[in-house]
């Protein structure tokens, strides 16, 4: 979650209740500096993110609500859209643009609002739904899982904050670079540039996800700032501490799978590992070569 946070990457977690989802997001904001709306589908209508028909000026706009315009007047947050599998179809189709171009109504909201969401899975909501397959294709999927054992040290010691500060947007020539891996391997298979799904699920891959999973990738292969021996982060000296190299690749498996699927995701990883071995054909045609 803090990479997808940093990235600016719309995220969703998947978890049982009662497991901390929303309490996380909360500490993050506050960790962060920044507000936080709790938007809750299922005590929402469609207009709550389509907006309001009001006449003005001679024409009609389509009101934001209020969260809406707090964000707006911050500049910058966290939209947090929990209990999302709790919101009936009509709502969340209406949140379909907010997801993906940020426009609540007639108000767009400003680039550095962040937007996370939260859903238990449809057998453990109340009066569940399935999340629809265009609103799970704009979002990267997260499972939200806790252990015994970090529940018990979050009692004796307090509960750990995600930190995005850890982990940097990624840059152009990163998500460039990123871009043309993702192209590269679609070429390879063409088949799994778009599958729609029969029915609601969580991530698929299509076009858009691609695009997620190139930034998602570009800003996981970055390497995370860490603490050094005097409590202060490396990064705050302009230098970066090695990164844990298990850690970087699970997260970057996690939020690539997350965007498009298992499949697919598996698929990729797969492949970029293998861009880093010799040419079967070289190495059989001159086995002393280097």
């Amino acid at each position: 979650m803090s990479v997808a946070v940093a990235a600016n990457l719309p995220v969703i977690l998947w978890g049982s209740p009662g497991t901390g989802k929303t309490s996380a997001v909360l500490a993050l904001g506050r960790r962060l500096g920044l507000p936080v709306e709790v938007v809750v589908g299922s005590i929402r209508e469609p207009s709550d993110f389509a907006g309001l028909p009001v006449v003005r000026d001679g024409g009609t706009w389509l009101a934001p609500p209020r969260w809406a315009e707090r964000l707006a007047a911050a500049g910058s947050g966290i939209l947090f859209l929990d209990e999302l599998t709790t919101a009936p179809p009509a709502v969340q189709a209406a949140m379909l643009r907010v997801v993906l171009e940020r426009a609540v109504g007639d108000l767009v909201l400003p680039a550095p609002v962040r937007i996370v969401a939260a859903a238990n899975p449809p057998e453990q909501a109340a009066d569940g739904w399935d999340l629809s397959a265009p609103l799970a294709n704009r979002l990267i999927h997260l499972d939200w899982k806790v252990s015994a054992a970090s529940v018990a040290e979050g009692f004796t010691g307090g509960f750990p904050v995600p930190d995005p500060a850890r982990w940097s947007a990624p840059s152009e020539a990163a998500v460039a670079r990123a871009r043309a891996l993702v192209g590269a391997f679609l070429r390879v298979r063409p088949e799994l540039v778009l599958a729609v799904p029969d029915g609601p699920g969580r991530a698929w891959p299509s076009p858009r996800t691609w695009d997620l999973a190139a930034t998602a990738l570009a800003c996981a292969s970055a390497r995370p700032a860490t603490t050094g021996t005097q409590g202060t982060p490396a990064s705050a000296a302009g230098t970066r501490m090695p990164p844990d190299p298990a850690g970087v690749e699970r997260v970057r498996a996690e939020l690539v799978v997350g965007a498009v699927g298992e499949a697919a995701g598996f698929e990729l990883l797969s492949w970029l590992r293998d861009l880093d071995l010799p040419d079967p054909e070289t190495l059989l045609a001159d086995p002393a070569a280097p």
